[in-house]
């Protein structure tokens, strides 16, 4: 899909940071690494970015370009329980499989301690979109309870993410993310689940 050449450009910045990040090492790697990576200048790393501890809240970022991805190859005819409970799995395993724990809780720091922008509650992130796409269709078609809010659900559903990503990072990563998310997360989102009345 084309993408206008600004937002390329930063695209390419911070998925080869990432990249950098998760292979050698935050400490280690330089801007100048990071140029190349990227096959950009110094100019446009500097235009999008005052320095490389700038790009710890782009993460969000990196999330929601896996986001865009998984919309176009999810099944829809999966129900919306079934939707949240895929991308859950499809992000985690991403974390899992590419980003260090030490980057991960990084980001939860630099967020917890930001006085101005907050990238991961940014609700004009495409992971909120999402959210409340699948929720309100959920809820239309009769898959969700109809007692609480779209933003309630979606609410309580991102909370519940950061919550397992803040315990996965306090505890050092000493078990498997997505294997526990997979164990878990269906038994949360139950709750949320239409309940039918039963017929005497």
């Amino acid at each position: 899909m084309p993408r206008k050449n600004s937002r390329n450009t930063k695209g390419r910045i911070i998925s080869a940071a990432w990249k950098l990040f998760y292979e050698q090492g935050y400490e280690d790697t330089t801007v100048e690494d990071i140029v190349y990576e990227s096959e950009t200048s110094k100019g446009s790393f500097y235009h999008y970015f005052d320095g490389k501890d700038a790009l710890l809240g782009t993460l969000a970022y990196v999330f929601d370009e896996k986001y865009e991805q998984l919309m176009q190859v999810m099944n829809p005819d999966l129900d919306a329980m079934e939707k949240l409970i895929y991308l859950n799995h499809e992000l985690f395993a991403m974390i899992d499989g590419g980003i260090s724990i030490d980057l991960l809780a990084r980001l939860l720091s630099t967020q917890l301690l930001a006085r101005g922008e907050k990238h991961l509650l940014d609700r004009s992130r495409t992971y909120f979109k999402l959210l409340r796409q699948i929720i309100s269709e959920g809820q239309k078609q009769g898959q969700l309870r109809g007692d609480r809010t779209v933003n309630e659900i979606v609410k309580a559903y991102a909370m519940w993410e950061r919550a397992l990503l803040y315990d996965w990072c306090l505890s050092g990563g000493e078990y498997s993310l997505v294997a526990y998310t997979d164990s878990v997360t269906p038994m949360f989102l139950e709750s949320y689940r239409a309940q039918t009345v039963a017929r005497e």
